[in-house]
């Protein structure tokens, strides 16, 4: 599944006139850069949620001639955050683990050959994981510049920042999830984060590392920034 639902606040003023996934860097829209990282990790089938500038999302997806196929779960009534789209979109989404994807990043891995995300797919096990999150180092990280989101134990659980005032790690925008998770919670707007707040507090959200440089583009200067380092590439 694909997040492109947002308004797109922080990318102002550029999400007048166009939804945030259609920002292009290199002249490649940011929601093509994500349904390439899924097509490369052999994802044939995909969900994008859509709200703001639904219609020309839409118009987009239908140009698009490679993988995946993309199903539409439509939330032009009203935008539900990341939490309550999962849920709408739950019908499409069938009982197999799920990548769950935001448009708000370009990933470049340190091996040029390297394809998809095998490190969140390898072992994955929902009997014991509600959700595998991928991260990067914060010294792995352009356009973004705060505390950090995460701690990273040995047994490959995770531990919020809280009250140590940093943590290591950043969350990329990309996980793989059991959609059974999803059952059960309200069709309305909240955040994916009170979902992981259970599974942290029952010890099943767990994390991977990318080895790579990541790229976040969520305002105007983070996509001028990952202009020039891909041009530079």
């Amino acid at each position: 599944m694909v997040l492109a639902a947002g308004m797109g606040r922080r990318m102002l003023p550029l999400t007048e006139t166009t939804a945030k996934p259609l920002i292009t860097v290199q002249g490649k829209a940011l929601i093509d850069y994500a349904l390439d990282r899924m097509a490369d990790n052999g994802v044939e089938r995909a969900v994008v949620n859509v709200h703001h500038f639904a219609d020309k999302i839409e118009a987009h997806l239908a140009q698009r001639t490679a993988a995946p196929a993309v199903d539409i779960s439509d939330e032009r009534d009203g935008v539900l955050e990341t939490g309550g789209g999962l849920v709408r979109a739950r019908p499409l989404l069938g009982e197999a683990p799920v990548f769950v994807t935001n448009t708000d990043a370009i990933f470049r891995a340190d091996d040029p050959a390297a394809k998809g995300f095998p490190q969140l797919t390898e072992g994955f096990d929902p009997a014991k994981e509600d959700a595998r999150l991928l991260l990067v180092r914060k010294d792995r990280a352009l356009g973004l510049d705060t505390a950090g989101d995460f701690h990273l134990e040995p047994d490959g659980r995770l531990r919020r920042r809280g009250a140590e005032g940093g943590a290591p790690y950043y969350y990329t925008g990309t996980q793989v999830l059991n959609p059974a998770i999803l059952d059960g919670w309200p069709e309305e707007k909240f955040s994916l984060n009170e979902i992981w707040n259970r599974s942290l507090e029952a010890g099943r959200l767990t994390g991977a590392v990318f080895e790579g440089d990541w790229l976040h583009v969520g305002d105007p200067q983070s996509r001028d920034e990952a202009e020039t380092r891909l041009r530079a590439a």
